[in-house]
């Protein structure tokens, strides 16, 4: 699913001569025509996250490579070979070297980058502090930038809700891709108590009926967390839920995979009884973790 998303990127890229025409108006006042002339900005770079590291870079270097200009593209740390894979296909399909460059590094190439003049325009997908990073420091040295950070995304269940359609949307909202996504949906606002009450029976069985195993395994809806680090982190948020005074309903800690002893796993959790004051609630987990706010009325 994730290439098929990149590839459509490089379609609609395929489709530049036609966008970038631009528009000619003749008479706009005596003897005055006005036009609009579309031009590269020369270098320009992007910084791409973990999760998707294919389809993320492909949102970025086809359009502006289509766009006349050359891309730096400086992804993730952590699976940094797609990108490699990718730029190689592309020199083999006669992308002329040096339009396409991977760079990678840390926070020291991303301070490169920043700082380098030759680079017009930054594109960042990542946490919300480092996109705050990126856009306060490439905006003062006058560059273009785009930012996305995290978000908490939230899904509301009304008293008429069809739960049964509200349940596999959530399941694959709030666990899809272990959670480490943007558009995961993490909290559950519940409109009445018999809604909550019904939507935690129902998601309970199908939480723990979760296949989760190495990536490499077919068939599975989860696989581990990126690092140890990442897991820990998880971790660290569901202790916190539950000393904050939250309901945990579904527990995954602990998670262990045959012949994966030592894998970052973390098992599908549910906490119901969430309070907008919690860390849990207000902060963006970034794992397999959904959190029920139970609310009278919206």
């Amino acid at each position: 699913g994730e290439l098929k998303r990149g590839i459509e990127n490089v379609e609609f890229a395929c489709a530049a001569p036609e966008v970038l025409k631009g528009e000619y108006s003749r008479n706009v006042g005596p003897n005055i025509d006005a036009w609009s002339d579309f031009q590269p900005l020369g270098i320009v770079a992007g910084i791409t996250p973990f999760n998707f590291p294919a389809m993320v870079p492909l949102w970025m270097y086809p359009l502006a490579i289509a766009c006349g200009n050359c891309f730096i593209l400086k992804p993730s740390e952590r699976d940094p070979s797609s990108s490699l894979f990718i730029a190689q296909l592309l020199l083999e399909a006669g992308l002329p070297k040096g339009v396409l460059n991977v760079v990678h590094g840390d926070k020291v190439a991303v301070d490169a980058l920043i700082e380098a003049p030759e680079v017009k325009a930054l594109s960042f997908v990542g946490s919300t502090p480092i996109a705050e990073y990126i856009y306060a420091e490439g905006t003062r040295r006058g560059k273009r930038v785009q930012a996305l950070g995290g978000a908490k995304n939230h899904a509301v269940l009304m008293p008429d809700a069809d739960l049964d359609n509200a349940v596999s949307a959530l399941m694959g909202a709030a666990y899809g891709s272990c959670g480490e996504r943007c558009m995961a949906i993490s909290v559950a606002v519940c409109v009445g108590d018999q809604v909550a009450d019904a939507l935690v029976a129902k998601l309970v069985p199908q939480i723990k009926a979760l296949k989760i195993g190495a990536g490499t395994s077919c068939g599975l809806d989860m696989g581990p967390l990126v690092t140890a680090a990442a897991r820990d982190k998880v971790v660290g948020y569901i202790d916190d839920g539950l000393a904050a005074g939250a309901e945990l309903v579904v527990d995954g800690r602990g998670y262990s995979v045959a012949g994966h002893e030592q894998g970052y796993f973390v098992g599908g959790t549910l906490f119901d009884r969430v309070s907008p004051e919690m860390r849990i609630y207000k902060e963006e987990i970034f794992g397999p973790v959904l959190c029920v706010v139970r609310v009278n009325s919206l």
